[in-house]
């Protein structure tokens, strides 16, 4: 199991400290909220919290996250960073293949990112993009995301985007995971055919074994139809990263090539292509992850990392809880769980 930190919404000079204290306590990664602007009217619900109200994000510090990320990376040396999640269909594709294959570079590789559609409808009004097809939209972004980070020459032609051949520099040497986010059957199906990992958003704890069973049924149908950028089944153990040859020609994708038959190849274009490593991601928000037991039942359930916060983020107002206060937190956790889990007698 692997331990992503949580913290958000605070003191922007809180980030930097927590970052090298997580990475201290032995936290894998640390996730990074997306968030656009407040609207002063809005009729969209928030699907993630008990009533669906918007109240507790007015007035709250955040970070566009790839300013932030490299500021993180620079002062830490392992610990990873995964956006959860950003709201790729509002944005330009090859802006946001630049954005990240240039975060990932800066942090040597230490870059997941976690994309979803985003429930408010006014981000696509304030950004003029039109909130139907957006699902589209964030399939072929997926696409050349991909094919840009690969390195060379790639175009693409699709529903919702046309990319002529054009190619990005610098770009990681290793693939950047997309995990894929949302409870919908529709995002799930996204994630067992396009992702490499799925991000829980939390929202009702009894809805979890729902979801990852529901999550694993889209993951078995996608590998037997040759949909899945897995190898094997879900219920076997992960397989070692495939690669692909660099093409002679511009890398090239058209729509019904991959998945959902929307232009979506399985293969990264360039010679940096392939899987990244460490086989199929599932992070999830649950109470069983801040007990070793817990954690343990999890496992068995597929699950492969787990985002931990200790405070509630549905407050209206600032935070008010000071940094000595996070950073004891964050350490009695490390303590408590995850240096259990590691020893002999954990999980």
């Amino acid at each position: 199991m692997r331990f992503s930190y949580a913290e958000s919404m605070t003191d922007p000079s809180f980030y930097a400290p927590l970052a090298r204290a997580a990475e201290e306590a032995g936290y894998d990664s640390m996730v990074i909220p997306d968030s656009i602007c407040y609207p002063l009217h809005a009729t969209s619900e928030y699907p993630y919290n008990p009533d669906g109200s918007r109240e507790f994000l007015e007035d709250k510090p955040f970070l566009e996250p790839f300013s932030l990320i490299p500021a993180l990376g620079a002062v830490t040396s392992r610990l990873r960073f995964t956006t959860f999640v950003v709201k790729v269909p509002i944005r330009n594709p090859v802006l946001l293949a630049k954005q990240a294959t240039s975060t990932a570079v800066l942090t040597g590789n230490r870059l997941a990112l976690g994309v979803g559609t985003s429930p408010w409808r006014e981000d696509y009004e304030v950004l003029g993009v039109d909130w139907a097809g957006r699902g589209r939209r964030l399939d072929e972004s997926i696409a050349i995301l991909r094919g840009l980070a690969g390195g060379d020459y790639f175009e693409y032609q699709g529903k919702a985007f046309t990319l002529p051949a054009v190619k990005i520099a610098p770009v990681p040497t290793e693939p950047i995971p997309v995990l894929i986010g949302g409870h919908s059957d529709a995002a799930l199906r996204r994630a067992a055919r396009l992702g490499d990992g799925w991000m829980h958003g939390g929202g009702d704890p009894a809805d979890l074994p729902r979801l990852l069973a529901r999550l694993a049924q889209f993951r078995r149908e996608a590998i037997a139809e040759g949909h899945s950028r897995e190898r094997g089944t879900p219920d076997q153990q992960p397989q070692p990263p495939t690669t692909y040859a660099a093409p002679q020609a511009p890398s090239r994708a058209w729509p019904g090539e991959g998945a959902m038959g929307e232009g979506l190849p399985h293969a990264w274009g360039g010679h940096r292509g392939g899987h990244p490593p460490g086989g199929y991601q599932i992070h999830v928000i649950s109470l069983d992850a801040y007990t070793v037991d817990g954690v343990r039942r999890l496992e068995e359930q597929g699950v492969t990392d787990v985002i931990i916060g200790f405070r509630w983020p549905y407050v209206i107002g600032p935070d008010t809880e000071p940094l000595s206060r996070k950073l004891d937190s964050l350490r009695r956790f490390a303590d408590d769980v995850i240096a259990k889990t590691r020893s002999p007698g954990g999980t």
